[in-house]
Parts: structure tokens; C-alpha cells; sequence
């Protein structure tokens, strides 16, 4: 829990269970991340083993993010604790 524990961990890591995404598209899919934060989660994740950051070759060189094999391993979790918010959330209402 300690891991996903970080404000927009999660969100991030939903997110990139799509496939790679780069910075500008992760900005794009979570508007009210800062860019500092985003890029302070992905170092944190990089850091961890979940993200992989990739240089890609092209004019601009850009670069892209993904979810490591332990990142994958994260989105049934996720997954889970969504399908419970709902069902608490159906409750309420």
C-alpha cells in the first residue's frame, strides 16, 4: 500500500495500464495534475521499479512511460479498489 499510497500514484498507474503514454499525454488525461507533481510521481515510480522511462529517437527526442512488469502487476489491485468505490458510492446515492 505503501506504494500506491502517494497522492495520484494511482491515477497515474491507471493510466499507463493502456500502454506507454508520454508526459504531454499523461498532462492531457489528468488535467488538474500539476507538471511538477506528475513528474515527481513518475520519478518516484521510476524509482521503485514500476515505470519504465524510455528515450525515443525521433526530432524532437521524446520520451515515453510504462508500466514495468511489477507496475502491471499493480492494476488488478487498482481494478479492485475501484469496483469497491463504486459499490460504496452506489450505496450512498
Amino acid at each position: 500500500m505503501a506504494l500506491l499510497g502517494g497522492a495520484w500514484t494511482p491515477n497515474v498507474v491507471w493510466h499507463l495500464s493502456g500502454g506507454p503514454r508520454r508526459f504531454g499525454e499523461l498532462r492531457i488525461d489528468m488535467p488538474p495534475i500539476s507538471p511538477k507533481m506528475l513528474s515527481a510521481r513518475l520519478k518516484k515510480l521510476e524509482a521503485k521499479g514500476v515505470v519504465r522511462r524510455a528515450v525515443v529517437p525521433t526530432s524532437p527526442p521524446s520520451v515515453e512511460y510504462a508500466l514495468t512488469e511489477l507496475g502491471c502487476e499493480l492494476v488488478p489491485a487498482i481494478n479492485a479498489i475501484v469496483r469497491i468505490g463504486h459499490r460504496l458510492k452506489s450505496r450512498q446515492a
